[in-house]
């Protein structure tokens, strides 16, 4: 059983491993929209949209409509946008660290600034 959900979760990663996809997903989790919008959003070719749109349905993260002629996109589960919401908190999270560990380094540079360069050539110490 715990192998099955790892290979579960592994294949739910696998299919948002592209920013195309993460980007149509992002634009579900408000609400159904048709193809035409969703790819005007997204802005990537329509050979290219549909490959990506295709691996989502797949995985059974995004589920259409047909409604006349048009085709509606929304996500399977809107629980799913919780997904995007840890990953957006996590990069978050990390990207706040790696803002304070730069103005730490920064400001170490900025204290030995405040002290001059020794003038001249070395002094031999005590020998």
């Amino acid at each position: 059983m715990l192998h099955t959900l790892r290979l579960f979760k592994a294949g739910i990663f696998k299919a948002l491993a592209h920013p195309t996809r993460v980007a149509i997903v992002e634009f579900l989790q408000y609400g159904e929209v048709t193809e035409q919008r969703l790819r005007e959003k997204v802005g990537v070719p329509p050979d290219s949209f549909a490959q990506h749109l295709d691996v989502l349905v797949r995985k059974h993260i995004v589920q259409s409509r047909a409604a006349g002629t048009q085709t509606y996109y929304s996500l399977r589960d809107p629980a799913f946008s919780k997904v995007l919401e840890a990953m957006r908190a996590y990069f978050l999270d990390h990207l706040n660290e790696a803002i304070a560990m730069l103005r730490q380094e920064g400001e170490s540079e900025m204290d030995g600034a405040e002290t001059p360069p020794p003038k001249g050539p070395p002094r031999p110490g005590p020998g």
